[in-house]
């Protein structure tokens, strides 16, 4: 069955770009979508591997800001990760594999909660961005983590055992034929932390390619963060 979605352009937000200044002097650049009325909640939306062509602009990414604002009521915060490129411009520094990058993570927890004074926000990974949300998304005042195709690439052991220690929640959508960690050895890796809901995605893909993936992830997405029990209308 046929999914379709009028085109972004008809759906209402306000869009502000920002710059943040991190802590060792990297100056990222970003989007804030927001709803018109009041935001029933947020996410912070962190992108894939810059150096396989991963931005703030991934497609999965791009329509969640085109669309939450509106249909859901959902913020969205997207940035360019450190070295990393997008039609929105570069944020300086350069890519460092995951560690550097906590001084990114951690910058925009800060301006979320501290400038945009954001309420209920969600920090959402999509590939490289699980990897940064596992290993450095521990500010206490997000509500907890959602994780789009998780490689678990760098993360270690150890480094996924923190959240036995932290009570926030964590959801794992994993797609069917994901090129790097399907649902079987998803739920094998993410073992040591019982916590984590594990959500097969029939027939999807690594990237979320094609409307009824993308529908689905944003669906996810709404669920998690305002309790909506039905998923997106397929038209708006």
């Amino acid at each position: 069955m046929s999914q379709t979605v009028r085109p972004s352009s008809v759906f209402e937000s306000v869009r502000t770009p920002f710059h943040v200044t991190t802590a060792d002097g990297v100056n990222l650049i970003g989007e804030v979508a927001a709803p018109v009325g009041v935001s029933k909640g947020a996410i912070l939306c962190l992108h894939p591997l810059p150096t396989a062509g991963g931005m703030m602009d991934s497609h999965v990414y791009k329509k969640a800001a085109n669309r939450l604002p509106a249909m859901a009521g959902i913020t969205v915060v997207r940035f360019n990760t450190r070295g990393t490129t997008s039609e929105a411009g570069s944020s300086t520094g350069e890519f460092d594999n995951g560690k550097s990058e906590r001084f990114d993570v951690e910058a925009m927890l800060a301006y979320c909660f501290d400038t945009l004074k954001l309420e209920n926000l969600w920090v959402t990974g999509w590939s490289f961005g699980t990897d940064l949300a596992l290993q450095h998304a521990k500010d206490p005042r997000h509500q907890g983590l959602i994780l789009l195709s998780p490689p678990l690439r760098t993360t270690t052991n150890e480094q996924l055992q923190y959240w036995n220690t932290d009570p926030r929640p964590i959801t794992a959508l994993v797609p069917e034929l994901d090129d790097y960690l399907q649902p079987p050895a998803a739920r094998e890796r993410f073992a040591i932390v019982p916590k984590i809901k594990i959500i097969a995605v029939d027939e999807a893909k690594h990237l979320w390619l094609g409307e009824p993936s993308v529908h689905r992830v944003l669906s996810e997405i709404n669920s998690i963060v305002t309790g909506a029990a039905t998923p997106l209308p397929l038209e708006f």
